[in-house]
């Protein structure tokens, strides 16, 4: 009965710090749009040159945290005329990469334990690595062929006017009265700026971050440790395809794929998930985060059809190049483990990984190209 017990109080800890974490997670998007979603609206339509949208995407999404609203907002505009379907698929393909700053800046939550952090930091930036090797194989083809505009069309004009749907996701609905109270209580009780207010919110949902990361691996390590291995044996080690799936559906349920990966981070932090188990469900929540918008954009709508269907046809077309050559398929995982190291032994690296990548990098190109612009 003690152990009983004792199992039944773990499993309610682990529950509570999830919940916290997801809080966390959507503490620091609502931070995020705060500081930047109407910036982010004005920078994805100032540029017609593909290779400076790219980057754009990459920024935006960076900002705001979210590849889905981005992708919507993309949506929208190319609807309403202010992007066209070629200028607004370089935008989607930096959205893919963008969207993976969330599960990095989770595995941040590790830096003050060593081995778990290199693990979370190879297990987050794999996600990172794959989508930056599918834009480095596939923008160049899409260049010179417009193949993703062609299929998006394409499957446009079969779903043309089937009307459109919308999906709920049950973890915004269940974290979203804390969320709110948390900025209420902040709003009412602190006269400060909206930039303060969102600075303040940021370092709270870090604080909750950094709390739930540490007891969910704690806990769930003495947990299920001993029969994780059973399950993943049995289920994900054995059968990649189904560990896509997995993926897939759960991130098109949650309407995320950065809270899909983010979960993954503390499982292979804690050594429960191998890297390489982790990666197909990875890929699977690549194509789970495209189904929604997908579903949400049949209104009617052509081109806001379109570049729904573009998303779905560049992430479908990654995964068929990459995963089934092996050799090709190993590049984000060795490249991962090999930054993972290097961060480990100087972990400053790995903040300048995340600023470098997502933000300084993405700035100065649209800079640069402003410059030469003029």
């Amino acid at each position: 009965m003690k152990q009983i017990l004792s199992r039944i109080f773990r499993i309610i800890t682990v529950l509570f710090f999830l919940y916290i974490f997801f809080v966390s997670i959507s503490l620091m998007s609502h931070a995020f749009k705060g500081f930047g979603s109407g910036f982010a609206e004005r920078l994805i339509t100032t540029t017609s040159n593909p290779f400076v949208g790219l980057f754009i995407g990459i920024l935006a999404t960076s900002i705001i945290q979210s590849s889905g609203t981005t992708t919507s907002m993309v949506v929208v505009f190319v609807a309403s005329g202010v992007l066209s379907v070629r200028c607004a698929i370089p935008i989607i393909m930096g959205a893919n990469i963008g969207t993976t700053v969330t599960c990095t800046l989770v595995a941040l939550g590790h830096i003050t334990r060593k081995e778990e952090f290199k693990r979370a930091f190879s297990g987050s930036i794999m996600h990172d690595l794959f989508n930056i090797l599918t834009v480095i194989i596939l923008f160049p083809i899409e260049m010179a062929t417009h193949y993703l505009e062609k299929a998006g069309i394409f499957l446009a004009s079969i779903f043309n006017n089937m009307g459109g749907a919308a999906i709920t996701s049950p973890i915004k609905f269940i974290v979203k009265p804390a969320v709110n109270a948390i900025d209420d209580l902040l709003r009412n009780h602190l006269c400060v700026s909206n930039v303060a207010l969102n600075i303040i919110i940021l370092i709270i949902a870090l604080a909750l971050l950094f709390m739930s990361l540490y007891n969910i691996s704690r806990v769930m390590r003495s947990l299920v440790m001993k029969k994780a291995d059973i399950v993943f044996d049995k289920v994900i080690r054995k059968t990649a395809i189904l560990a896509m799936f997995m993926g897939m559906l759960f991130t098109a349920i949650v309407r995320s794929s950065s809270i899909t990966t983010s979960i993954l981070v503390p499982l292979v932090a804690a050594g429960i998930l191998q890297l390489e188990h982790s990666f197909p469900i990875v890929l699977g929540a690549n194509v789970g985060t495209t189904i929604t918008a997908m579903l949400a954009a049949l209104t009617g709508n052509i081109a806001g059809i379109t570049i729904a269907f573009v998303h779905l046809v560049f992430n479908l077309t990654g995964i068929l190049i990459i995963y089934p050559l092996k050799r090709l398929r190993r590049i984000p995982i060795v490249v991962a483990r090999f930054i993972a190291e290097k961060c480990t032994e100087r972990r400053i690296l790995a903040i300048i990984y995340v600023l470098g990548v997502f933000y300084a990098l993405p700035v100065g190109l649209i800079l640069l190209s402003r410059f030469f612009k003029k």
